[in-house]
Parts: structure tokens; C-alpha cells; sequence
């Protein structure tokens, strides 16, 4: 463990010197992260530049008005049958102008990410976003990591060619967490404090969860986000992502990691010290903020995000964790230590799991049932050999197709 002032320092140097502007790849354009990062480029045109984008290929219309009002060189779909209707929004918002570059295909988005750029912001949901954050770090770019599953499912690989100050969080709780260890030696570190807004259903039991219904999921009381994230902010299975993250990003043993619901959500996460002192970084609930901090770093983007009124009463309130109620960040925890192919078995059979339960093919309580029993299935990964994409994309297609199968059995027992 090293002694640096942060474990993600030495951040790379401008790639326009002459400026100081920097050229921004945005994947997953038209999502949560997507959309805040234009807002914030929007806003500060002489700090950075957005020269391409990429999208799923759901909201065409929206990723032509964003190509547009940037001025990018290339826009990208991963769905094939989208370009038609995404050239002709192009064609809309550009008139006689000439048309961007249009890539499509799975590939699309790891193409933008070797691409000439300084930073690409990866703010594609799910397992997807591995193979354009492996393409980024080779290519040298510096990577303002939203995609928390592509460090999830591929660690080691992630962490391997990763070098130093190249990866930069933009999580709420790791960007916290990065700003809080800026205070002190990685020595002096007892542990991470990781926080936890408690979802919808804070205080509930595991019997009171039982007939949860999507759009009650979907109902987050802090944060709005994709529907994804939103059901894993619901079952907590976000603050185990977080947790195995942590460790992979910091090197700070399971056992110093804690999770703790604090429902307000004004404080991202904390770092204990040895000497008693807990290090605590606060912000309204607002995720330019981390954005800002990723695409930015190591200089702070002025107003990026609203500040708080302390000539105004607030409250602040934290919480253990219900680990009955919401066993899923230690199962995250078991998983992470078990390392290989183990956390990509999790968040796989997770993403089926949760599109089961949206689709009202699963009852709420069984999302985590049922990755549970496929993560046991799993068992525990081969050791001793090096994890290589292939290893990875094969456990996951097992994962997927396992969940599906138990998902089924599920709702079958659910209605008999």
C-alpha cells in the first residue's frame, strides 16, 4: 500500500496546453451521467470540449440535438437498426451542415474510447462499459469512470493496465472517498466509510418487502437515475458494487470497508483515520459535482454544482445497515473476496434479475434470492491463472442464462 497523498494522484497533463481545454469522449450521452456532463461542458466551454459522443440508440433525437449543440466529430449507437433514424435526426438539427461520423455496432463505443481525446467520461450502465474502459486505458486516456461494473466484472484486468492517476471516480461515494484520502498517508488509514442513502424502503423488513411493485422501486427519494441503478439503489446491491469498487480502487481490505445509511444523503462517504479523525466530504445531492471532479481533476470546475445554505437548519442522520432486510452488500462482500470471474457472476445475474423484476416477471424479494443461488452455483473461481476477457465473458453468459432460468422457477412458485 502506498504512501502517495491519494491513491489516483499524478493525473496526466492537459491535452491541449495551449488552452488548457480538454477534449471529452462522452459514452452514454443520452443517460443520467450523460446528460449532467453536457450540462456542465455546456457551461464551461473554455475548459473542455466534447468531440464525440455514444448512445444505445433509444433516444436518437436527443443524441442528434447533443451532437449538434457540441459541435462533435463522431456520434456512436450501439444498436445497428437505430442509424437510420438517428441519421435522419442528424439531418434535422443540421440542415445543409455537414453530418458527424456515425459508427454503430457493440464495437461503436470502444472505438470512441481509444479515440483522440484527453479524458473519456464512461457513463454507460452495465457490464457493456468493460470493453470501452480497457480501450481507453490503452489508448492513454485519462478515465472519468462512472461505469462502475466495468471495474466490477474486469478488476484485475481494469487495475492492470490502469497506471497511475489515470482512473478517475465519478461515483459519488469514490469521489468522495478520493477527496477525503487526499488528507492523510494510505498508512494512516483505518478505514472507508461508504454511505448509503437507504433506498425507498428504508426500515422496512424483508416480510414488508415482499410485495414491492417496480414503480414503487423506481420512486427514489434522493436521486434520479436510470432504472437500473434505481432497483440496485432499492436492494442495495449499488452499495455492494461500491464496496467491492472501493477495494479495487484503493486497496483497502473487505474488512475496512463499512457501509452506513445516511438517508439525507449530504455525506458521499468518510475516511477514519488512526488517530481517531474521520475525514468526511458533503455536498447537496447532485451529481455534477463528481462529473466535474472526473473530466476536471486535478483543478475544481467553479459552480459546478449548488453548495449548501448554512444559514439554514438541517438535519443529519446515519443508521446501521439491515443486512436481513437487505442482504446484498454481503453478498457484494463475499463475492469481492472470492475474486476471478465471481463479482461478474454477481452483477450479471444481477442485471437479468433486475430486468426480470421491472418487467414484473419476479417478485422483489427474489431478485437477490435468486443471485444468491447463482453465485453459490458459481462456486469458487479457478485460481492461479490470469483473468482474461474470455474468462469473463463466458461466466457472465452462464450467469445470465442460470438467472433466467431460476427467475422462471421463481414466478412460477410465487403464483402457485
Amino acid at each position: 500500500m502506498s504512501d502517495s497523498p491519494s491513491p489516483l494522484a499524478d493525473p496526466h497533463t492537459v491535452f491541449d496546453p495551449a488552452t488548457g481545454r480538454r477534449d471529452v469522449v462522452v459514452l452514454g450521452s443520452t443517460g443520467s451521467i450523460g446528460t449532467q456532463a453536457i450540462d456542465l461542458v455546456l457551461r464551461n466551454p473554455e475548459r473542455f470540449r466534447v468531440t464525440a459522443l455514444s448512445a444505445a440508440g433509444g433516444r436518437v433525437a436527443l443524441l442528434a440535438e447533443q451532437a449538434h449543440r457540441l459541435g462533435v466529430r463522431a456520434v456512436a449507437v450501439a444498436r445497428e437498426e437505430a442509424v437510420p433514424a438517428l441519421r435522419a435526426a442528424l439531418c434535422a438539427e443540421y440542415g445543409s451542415q455537414p453530418l458527424p461520423e456515425i459508427l454503430a455496432g457493440p464495437d461503436a463505443a470502444t472505438d470512441l474510447a481509444a479515440s483522440e481525446c484527453h479524458t473519456v467520461l464512461n457513463g454507460i450502465t452495465g457490464s457493456i462499459g468493460l470493453a470501452p474502459t480497457l480501450a481507453a486505458l490503452r489508448a492513454g486516456r485519462t478515465l472519468a469512470l462512472a461505469n462502475k461494473e466495468s471495474l466490477i466484472v474486469g478488476g484485475p484486468l481494469v487495475k492492470a493496465l490502469a497506471k497511475p492517476g489515470q482512473i478517475i471516480p465519478v461515483d459519488s461515494e469514490h469521489a468522495a472517498l478520493f477527496q477525503s484520502l487526499a488528507s492523510g498517508k494510505r498508512s494512516e488509514v483505518r478505514k472507508l466509510v461508504v454511505t448509503a442513502s437507504g433506498g425507498p424502503f428504508r426500515g422496512r423488513t424483508r416480510a414488508e418487502l415482499a410485495e414491492v411493485t417496480p414503480s414503487q422501486a423506481l420512486a427514489h427519494p434522493t436521486w434520479a437515475m436510470g432504472p437500473v441503478i434505481t432497483v440496485n439503489s432499492a436492494t442495495l446491491v449499488n452499495k455492494g458494487l461500491e464496496v467491492i469498487e472501493a477495494h479495487l480502487l484503493y486497496d483497502i481490505p473487505f474488512e475496512r470497508i463499512e457501509v452506513v445509511v445516511h438517508p439525507q444523503s449530504y455525506v458521499h462517504s468518510m475516511v477514519e483515520f488512526i488517530d481517531g479523525s474521520t475525514l468526511a466530504q458533503a455536498t447537496p445531492p447532485d451529481m455534477r459535482g463528481p462529473i466535474a471532479l472526473g473530466i476536471g481533476w486535478p483543478e475544481r470546475v467553479p459552480d459546478a454544482a449548488p453548495a449548501f445554505d448554512w444559514t439554514k437548519a438541517s438535519a443529519w442522520e446515519f443508521f446501521p445497515l439491515d443486512t436481513e432486510a437487505f442482504p446484498s452488500v454481503g453478498l457484494a462482500r463475499r463475492v469481492g473476496e472470492l475474486g476471478g470471474t465471481a463479482p461478474a457472476v454477481f452483477n450479471a445475474a444481477n442485471e437479468e434479475c433486475v430486468e426480470a423484476f421491472l418487467a414484473g416477471r419476479l417478485p422483489f424479494n427474489a431478485i437477490m434470492d435468486t443471485v444468491t443461488e447463482v453465485v453459490t452455483e458459481h462456486g469458487v473461481p479457478a485460481r492461479g491463472t490470469s483473468l482474461a476477457v474470455s474468462d469473463v465473458l463466458q461466466a457472465e453468459t452462464w450467469a445470465r442464462a442460470r438467472a433466467r432460468e431460476l427467475a422462471v422457477k421463481a414466478t412460477a412458485e410465487a403464483r402457485a
